[in-house]
C-alpha cells in the first residue's frame, strides 16, 4: 500500500533541509532505511523492532519493511490558491498525499531571511491553511454548478434528486465555514455526515515539525522556546514534533556509529527522522501485519479496521479473490512462547474467515484457491 506524506512550508523554514536529511540518510540498498526515487521524493522504511526478532525466530534470509514515501512539495507563498509562485504545482501535489507535514520555523536567525519581519509559526501555518481553504472554495463552486445541472436532469428520479440536495446543503455549510476560515468547523461538519462529496485540501490530516535551533534541542531547553510552546498549547505534544532540522541533516551524513555517539551526547533517544516516520504512520491510522518464513519476514502496512480478506489482497490480488481462510496468531504470543508450533499447541492460533478484522502484529498464513 502506498503511504505518502508531503512536506509543506513557507520559504526558509527548513523544509528542503529536512527533505535533504531524509534523502541523505541512506543509499538505494536493501539494508538502509532511505533512498531517493526521484529528485522530489524519498522512500523510507518504517522502523519496527519486531522485524529483527521475527527474522531471528524464523531464520529468514530477507527482511522486507513497511515503506513510507515523503514528497518535497513546492514552496508555498501567499496567493498560491490564485496561482502565485508555484501555487498550482503545490496544490496539485497536496491532493496526492495522505498526510501533510507542516514544517514551521521556530528559531531566530537574522542571517536566514524569513517571508515576514517576525518569526511566527502560528501565522505561517494560518497562511498555508487559508490557501488550502481558498482552493477548496474553487472546488466547491465547481461542484455546486455541476449539482445544479445534475438536479435538472434528475427531476423524475426522487432518490437521486434527494442525494444531490443533501450534497448541496453540505457544501453550502462547508462554504460558510471556509468563509470564516474555521478549519475546526469544516472537519466537524464532515465528521458528522454520511453524504459523499468532493475531497477537500483543508481537511487532510496533518502533523507539525517545529524546527528549533541547536540550543533548544533538549526537552528542558524546549521549555524556553516560546514559538514551540505556542504550538504545543494549540495542538498538543502528540501532533507537534520538535527537532533541529540542521542537526538532523548533520546526523544523516555521519556513519551510524558516530551519529549514535552524537545522539548520546545530546541525550537523544531516537533521531527526529524516526520520530517523524512513526508519528506519520500513527496519524494515518496504519497498523502492520506480518508474513514470516525461512525465505523472508515481510511487514505489510494496512489501515486499521480492514478485514483479513482485504489484507490478503495487499499481498497479492489472487489471495483476496480466491480467499478461503487464514491461519493467524499474534507477534506477542510467538515471541512469548518461542515458536509457531508452541503457539498452536497453546491454542492461541486462530483460523479466521473473510470478515475478521486484522490486528496490529498479526502473523498470517493465507489459504486460497483460484
Amino acid at each position: 500500500m502506498n503511504i505518502k506524506a508531503g512536506l509543506v512550508g513557507l520559504p526558509n523554514v527548513g523544509k528542503s533541509t529536512l527533505f535533504n536529511a531524509l534523502t541523505k540518510a541512506g543509499v538505494p540498498a536493501e539494508n538502509y532505511p532511505f533512498c531517493t526515487i526521484d529528485p522530489h521524493v524519498a522512500i523510507t522504511h518504517v522502523p519496527d523492532e519486531r522485524l529483527e526478532k521475527l527474522t531471528a525466530l524464523y531464520k529468514s534470509k530477507k527482511i522486507v519493511s513497511a515503506d513510507m514515501m515523503f514528497v518535497d512539495i513546492a514552496g508555498l507563498v501567499k496567493g498560491a490558491s490564485q496561482g502565485e509562485g508555484l501555487g498550482n504545482q503545490f496544490l496539485s501535489h497536496i491532493r496526492e498525499v495522505n498526510l501533510i507535514i507542516h514544517v514551521l520555523r521556530c528559531f531566530e536567525n537574522p542571517n536566514i531571511v524569513h517571508t515576514s519581519s517576525t518569526i511566527d509559526p502560528l501565522s505561517d501555518l494560518e497562511i498555508i491553511q487559508q490557501e488550502l481553504m481558498l482552493k477548496d472554495v474553487e472546488s466547491i463552486q465547481k461542484r455546486l454548478e455541476k449539482i445544479e445541472s445534475l438536479a435538472k436532469a434528475a427531476q423524475q428520479k426522487p432518490a437521486e434528486k434527494k442525494q444531490l440536495e443533501a450534497e448541496r446543503e453540505l457544501l453550502n455549510r462547508i462554504f460558510n465555514a471556509i468563509n470564516n476560515f474555521d478549519t475546526t468547523a469544516i472537519k466537524s461538519i464532515l465528521d458528522t455526515t454520511t453524504v459523499q462529496t468532493v475531497p477537500l485540501l483543508s481537511t487532510k490530516n496533518f502533523i507539525i515539525v517545529a524546527n528549533l535551533d541547536e540550543e533548544h534541542v533538549s526537552q528542558q531547553q524546549r521549555q524556553e522556546n516560546k514559538h514551540y510552546q505556542e504550538l504545543i498549547k494549540k495542538f498538543g505534544t502528540s501532533r507537534v514534533i520538535p527537532l533541529c532540522v540542521k542537526l538532523e541533516q548533520e546526523l544523516s551524513e555521519l556513519p551510524q556509529e558516530q551519529a549514535q555517539q552524537l545522539m548520546d551526547e545530546l541525550n537523544m533517544h531516537e533521531s527526529g527522522l524516526t520520530h517523524i516516520i512513526s508519528t506519520s504512520y500513527r496519524e494515518l491510522g496504519m497498523i502492520t501485519f506480518f508474513t514470516c518464513g525461512p525465505q523472508e519476514t515481510h511487514a505489510w502496512p494496512i489501515p486499521k479496521g480492514i478485514t483479513i480478506r482485504q489484507a490478503a489482497g495487499e499481498i497479492h490480488s489472487d489471495f483476496e479473490r480466491g480467499f478461503i481462510c487464514a491461519e493467524v496468531y499474534n507477534y506477542t504470543d510467538v515471541i512469548a512462547l518461542g515458536s509457531e508450533q508452541k503457539v498452536k499447541e497453546s491454542g492461541r492460533a486462530r483460523t479466521e474467515g473473510s470478515g475478521d478484522i486484522v490486528q496490529d502484529g498479526d502473523i498470517v498464513l493465507i489459504k486460497f484457491n483460484i
